[in-house]
């Protein structure tokens, strides 16, 4: 197995999300989205990768996402704005306006619409085809980040809110949750089994959920402490930045503050691998859907307002992963 290689041509500021395609054919794509307003699409294929396309945007971009297909993008950010890109002829389209930025996106692949969701305090439905709004839903705090499994939204808010939704039926949700972390919930991402989701906190913490909610599943969610240093007599904590499940295992890894990446057994709560320290802080994780390539976005600080090389050089780490990496202990 080949070593960990640096991607050329990496954007000029913190990378927000790095997405690898979602098909077969084209699951070497990658792509990145950056506070450089830059959307930047990449072949992982070979050392170095190769850069197909960067597209300029107007203002910062806070996500990315794949349709389906692998063919197309979307984007949203700091423009408030949701655009949806052509990856062949770069050309983008407006598809849904915010009313406050665009903090993540969502492909859901039944129904073939694109979810976003806001600072504004809403979730958006959109219909990429038509390029109409299908629905918007209030919720009651700043979305931070969402994640979907079968017909099961889930969105992570400001004050520690955690909303379920059956994405059939958007006017209530199926269950509100109060967060098992004790601060601001950083990421939320859905167990590939669809039986639950982790989602990460800036005090160096990560929770396991269950959509169950009978009492003997619930007994078993639970949540632990990571990315954290011993400093003499006390822990410098990191927020954990970024979470992504293996496709194939069903274990995760985890990015934090620390420049660290961990590999998790949720089901065996161990941790299996540490990885060493990256140059800066890790912002965005994702492994391709063979469950072959882990890519890492890092550098920056987007908590304390640190760009470019002042908390190392934003660049995009791949990293692939051999056979039986990351396979849980059970």
């Amino acid at each position: 197995m080949s070593s960990q290689f640096n991607l050329h041509n990496s954007p000029a500021d913190i990378i927000s999300s790095v997405r690898f395609n979602p098909t077969e054919k084209y699951s070497s794509f990658l792509l990145a989205s950056s506070w450089d307003a830059t959307l930047n699409l990449y072949d992982t294929s070979r050392e170095g990768g190769r850069l197909l396309t960067r597209i300029d945007g107007v203002a910062p971009l806070l996500d990315c996402c794949w349709d389906d297909t692998g063919r197309t993008a979307f984007i949203g950010g700091l423009e408030s704005r949701v655009r949806m890109v052509d990856l062949e002829t770069a050309e983008c389209t407006t598809i849904g306006e915010h009313d406050e930025p665009v903090k993540s996106l969502v492909y859901h692949d039944t129904s073939g619409l694109l979810i976003s969701g806001s600072w504004d305090k809403t979730v958006q439905f959109h219909d990429h085809r038509n390029n109409s709004r299908v629905c918007s839903t209030e919720v009651p705090h700043k979305v931070f980040s969402m994640d979907a499994t079968g017909n099961l939204l889930v969105v992570g808010m400001a004050g520690r809110a955690v909303y379920v939704y059956d994405i059939r039926n958007m006017d209530e949700p199926f269950q509100r949750r109060e967060s098992s972390l004790k601060y601001m919930t950083r990421t939320v991402k859905c167990i590939p089994s669809g039986e639950g989701y982790a989602s990460s906190s800036i005090e160096g913490r990560i929770a396991v959920d269950f959509f169950d909610s009978s009492s003997s599943v619930q007994a078993k969610k639970y949540a632990f402490k990571c990315h954290r240093a011993a400093e003499g007599d006390h822990d410098t904590v990191y927020p954990v930045n970024a979470l992504a499940f293996h496709p194939i295992y069903g274990t995760f890894v985890s990015g934090g503050g620390d420049s660290l990446v961990c590999f998790w057994d949720y089901k065996a709560r161990k941790r299996l691998r540490q990885y060493p320290r990256y140059p800066g802080p890790v912002q965005s994780l994702d492994i391709d859907r063979r469950g072959t390539n882990l890519a890492i976005a890092h550098g920056g600080d987007v908590e304390i307002g640190q760009h470019g090389t002042e908390r190392g050089i934003c660049g995009i780490t791949i990293r692939p992963l051999a056979p039986g990496e990351g396979k849980g202990k059970a």
